[in-house]
């Protein structure tokens, strides 16, 4: 990339969002230019502002290397992205970040601009969804220690790794977010979180090469509604289990989504021969719609990709008051429901409640298969759930 110093500006206006006269600095340059320094310079001088500032990078496509923006910032601040920024189209492997925001409390991302990763020289270098060696490739954008944040009409093309790795936030909203990659581009999960409280995504499109979003260790009150999903992995809550100091996850709610064509649908994982014991409670699935879903369902505690652990060996992570509700469409095989639960310790208080999920394949009707759970059962399922005692819905006779 060239070293071109952008445009640099200071404007004083009305900010939407926040009140009184606010200062905007502009990081820009001519069309195709590398505008990192100028956006670094830009961040500075706005997160050091008195009062709330905004920087804006205007229409047009420009150049972005690896840039971290960091606070703490004396006031609130906003990025409007209105233009195009584009990463180095190289493979870039060894590096694990391109943009990042970390330690800012108070903060804006909004502008209907994108991030364009130019992920497809990474992907032919990787062999992720093949093998465990991986390549370090960076990740698209991080929010790092980011408390009452909203991060809106936001758009991330092409990562070469995950679209957006969201770590130890409090307070945060995406709402109208845009995620665009090939099925086959390995890695490169949606929304990343983990270590985070309060995180909120909402009316999100997402299509990808792995999980459209992925849940971590340490989440506490995530919601997750009205996101599209598909191409990708599905709607994840793990892997949990792997490290030893990984922490508990608590509500989780994940309603009125959709999926489309996902190798995976609405999905807990934990490693066997787990490396903690912890548990993951109050995840709840309501109101999903499926087109045609490979295992739409899935509690998978014998989650063991590339033979990394010892199977024998169960996993410790324990997994209480799971629900799904209210789970209809098509899948595309026929393990439309499988609870596969942990031997050692046996999930409980798993509610199935009106399922419909059809399968017309040529192998048989869709089943629905549970180890070392009983789950309670409400309304109606099909196809017709293992054994477990059946509750009737409310107002159903």
């Amino acid at each position: 990339m060239g070293s071109y110093l952008g445009i640099y500006t200071v404007l004083v206006l009305c900010l939407l969002g926040y009140s009184g006269n606010a200062e905007v600095f502009t990081a820009g340059g001519p069309p195709g230019s590398d505008i990192t320094p100028a956006l670094l310079k830009a961040f500075t001088s706005a997160c050091q502002a008195p009062a709330p500032s905004q920087v804006l990078i205007p229409k047009g496509d420009f150049k972005l290397g690896e840039i971290v923006m960091t606070g703490p910032c004396k006031s609130p601040i906003e990025i409007t992205l209105q233009g195009n920024v584009k990463a180095d189209g190289g493979s870039t492997t060894g590096k694990d970040r391109w943009v990042v925001f970390e330690k800012i409390n108070g903060f804006k991302l909004n502008g209907g601009g994108t991030f364009d990763g130019e992920g497809n020289a990474a992907w032919k270098a990787n062999n992720c969804h093949k093998t465990f060696e991986c390549k370090k490739l960076p990740i698209s954008v991080r929010f790092d220690f980011v408390d009452n944040a909203e991060i809106k009409d936001i758009t991330s093309l092409d990562a070469k790794n995950f679209h957006f790795n969201v770590i130890s936030g409090k307070n945060m909203t995406f709402d109208n977010i845009k995620i665009i990659a090939p099925a086959e581009s390995p890695n490169t999960d949606g929304i990343h979180l983990g270590r985070c409280e309060g995180v909120k995504i909402l009316n999100t499109k997402i299509a990808t090469g792995d999980d459209c979003i992925s849940v971590g260790d340490g989440m506490k009150n995530l919601l997750i509604e009205k996101v599209v999903c598909g191409p990708g992995h599905g709607i994840s809550v793990g892997s949990l289990g792997r490290y030893d100091w990984e922490q508990d996850v608590t509500d989780i709610r994940v309603i009125k989504c959709t999926l489309d064509g996902t190798d995976n649908g609405l999905r807990i994982k934990t490693w066997p021969s787990a490396a903690c014991t912890t548990t993951a409670a109050g995840i709840h699935f309501e109101d999903i719609t499926l087109n045609n879903v490979s295992n739409p369902i899935l509690i998978d505690q014998e989650y063991c990709p590339w033979n990394q652990c010892n199977k024998n060996k169960p996993s410790t992570i324990k997994l209480v008051d799971i629900s799904f509700r209210n789970i209809r469409g098509t899948s595309a095989n026929k393990d439309a429901v499988k609870l596969l639960c942990s031997k050692g310790l046996p999930c409980e208080n798993v509610e199935i409640g009106d399922i419909n999920i059809e399968y017309k394949g040529a192998d048989g009707p869709p089943t629905f298969e549970c180890t070392n759970v009983t789950p309670k059962l409400v309304g109606t399922q099909n196809p017709k759930a293992c054994v477990g005692p059946v509750v009737k819905a409310p107002g159903q006779e």
